[in-house]
C-alpha cells in the first residue's frame, strides 16, 4: 500500500502529459502500481475496502434492517455456528436441510441483507447444504457466539435484540422453526365401540438442548398469541387448531422437517 501523497504525485505527472512508465520513475513505483491509479481501479479497491470496514450496524452507525434480521437470528440460535477464521474473519454458517431449496435462498438472502458487503456462499454437505459468510463483524451482530455448545452456555439477548424479537416475533419463531421445527401430522389413536379410531391433526415441534433456547422460543409463540407445552424436556410442542393456524401465518404451512441435524 503506497502513501497517498505518492499517489496523488503520480495523477498529477499523469495529467501533465507524463506516461505511465515515466511517472513510474519519477515516482519509484511499478508500471502497474500507475496504470491502476491513473485508471480508478486500485480506488474503487480502496473505496471497496472502506465500505467493508464501516459495514457493521452495531459498530458504524450503519442502520440495520431489524425485520430482516430477526430471521437468521432464530436461524443462528438453531442450527448456525459462527467461527473464528484467520486475520480477526468471522464465519457465520447456518445447515440447511437439502430438501427445502427455498428455505436454503431466504437463509441465504436474509445474510445478504444484513450484511450487504460480505458475499454468501454454500457447502454441500452429507445430508444438508451450509450457507456461509464471511466477515469480521458477524460476532457484533451474533454475540451469543462463544466456545463450546450453545446449550452447555448462558444465551441471553442482548437489550438491542430483545426489542427487535419483541417487534417482529413472527419472524423470530420462523427462523427458528426452519432451523430447527416441524410440522407434520400427528396421529392418536383412540378405542371405543370395539374397534380402533386413528386421528390426525397437523402440530409444530422445536427441538432443542439448550434451555435458554426454548425459553426465548416459548416467549416469541406468546407474543404472537400462540398457545404451547413443553412435550418433553427439550420440544415445544404447538398442537392446539387455533394455536397451529396462527403460527402457520409466520412460519407455514409446510410439512416435514425444515432443518437440518442440529449444530450447535
Amino acid at each position: 500500500m503506497h502513501p497517498r501523497e505518492t499517489v496523488d504525485r503520480a495523477l498529477r505527472l499523469s495529467a501533465l502529459g507524463f506516461n505511465d512508465r515515466q511517472v513510474a520513475g519519477f515516482c519509484g513505483v511499478s508500471l502497474g502500481a500507475v496504470q491502476k491509479w491513473r485508471t480508478g481501479i486500485r480506488r474503487a479497491h480502496e473505496e471497496e475496502d472502506g465500505r467493508r470496514s464501516r459495514s457493521c450496524p452495531r459498530c458504524h452507525d450503519r442502520a440495520l434492517d431489524e425485520a430482516t434480521y430477526a430471521y437468521p437470528l432464530g436461524l443462528y440460535l438453531g442450527d448456525g455456528h459462527i467461527v473464528l477464521c484467520r486475520k480477526g474473519v468471522y464465519q457465520l454458517s447456518i445447515a440447511c436441510c437439502d430438501g427445502w431449496p427455498g428455505l436454503m435462498e431466504e437463509a441465504a438472502d436474509s445474510m445478504a441483507k444484513v450484511m450487504p458487503t460480505s458475499s454468501v456462499s454454500r457447502r454441500q454437505k452429507i445430508g444438508c447444504t451450509e450457507v456461509k459468510s464471511y466477515s469480521k463483524h458477524w460476532s457484533c451482530l451474533f454475540p451469543q457466539h462463544g466456545p463450546g455448545r450453545k446449550h452447555l452456555r448462558k444465551i441471553m439477548l442482548e437489550d438491542w435484540q430483545q426489542k427487535i424479537l419483541e417487534a417482529h416475533p413472527g419472524l423470530f419463531a420462523r427462523g427458528l422453526m426452519h432451523s430447527d421445527g416441524y410440522r407434520g401430522l400427528n396421529r392418536v389413536r383412540r378405542h371405543f365401540n370395539g374397534s380402533d379410531h386413528w386421528y390426525e391433526y397437523p402440530r409444530y415441534l422445536f427441538k432443542n438442548e439448550s434451555k435458554d433456547i426454548l425459553e426465548l422460543c416459548g416467549e416469541a409463540l406468546d407474543l404472537l398469541g400462540v398457545d404451547w407445552r413443553y412435550s418433553r424436556y427439550n420440544t415445544i410442542s404447538v398442537a392446539k387448531r387455533e394455536a397451529v393456524e396462527r403460527l402457520d401465518e409466520s412460519v407455514g404451512p409446510m410439512s416435514g422437517r425444515f432443518g437440518a441435524p442440529q449444530i450447535q
